[in-house]
């Protein structure tokens, strides 16, 4: 197994989120937020979840608050804001910090020093495509919208 199916985090409902599940699926990372003018990205990646979940992909939402205090919410504020405004089904971890001292281990392979696409997290909503052998394929700056042709025709390569 990778090192990111070796991981586990904490989902939002506070149970254990293995990432060994994901070990053959085409998984998008993305670092997200309930009070960000990025927010609305969060219908688009349910979108792309609907439309290739079928075919072994998933997202995986993880919230952060280091980005102007955008995710200021409790675990269940957060999971009733994305469920009511976006009916959001993909998987959605607790907050963690993805840069800094307390950058999370998940973070830390993604981002980190010695990373495919090193260097810190410029805002909520950056994306990381990961291929089903858990290898970074590629990273999206958080302008780039989940529906962006470049994003959907990585995800398309990646599952095939």
């Amino acid at each position: 197994m990778s090192a990111f199916h070796d991981l586990k985090l904490k989902a939002l409902d506070g149970q254990e989120l293995p990432l060994a599940p994901f070990k053959g699926k085409v998984v998008l990372v993305v670092n997200v937020a309930s009070k960000c003018g990025l927010t609305p990205q969060y219908a688009a990646l349910e979108n792309l979840y609907q439309q290739y979940k079928d075919q072994g992909f998933t997202v995986l939402g993880l919230p952060c608050n280091q980005f102007a205090g955008q995710e200021p919410g409790t675990e269940k504020d957060i999971q009733e804001f994305c469920s009511l405004n976006y009916g959001v089904s993909f998987p959605l971890g607790s907050k963690l910090d993805v840069n800094g001292p307390e950058r999370h281990q998940l973070y830390r392979l993604l981002a980190g020093e010695g990373a495919e696409f090193p260097g810190d997290i410029t805002w909520n909503f950056e994306k990381f495509l990961l291929g089903k052998d858990g290898r970074v394929l590629a990273r999206f700056s958080p302008r780039t919208a989940p529906d962006d042709p470049a994003v959907v025709q990585a995800i398309e390569k990646a599952l095939s």
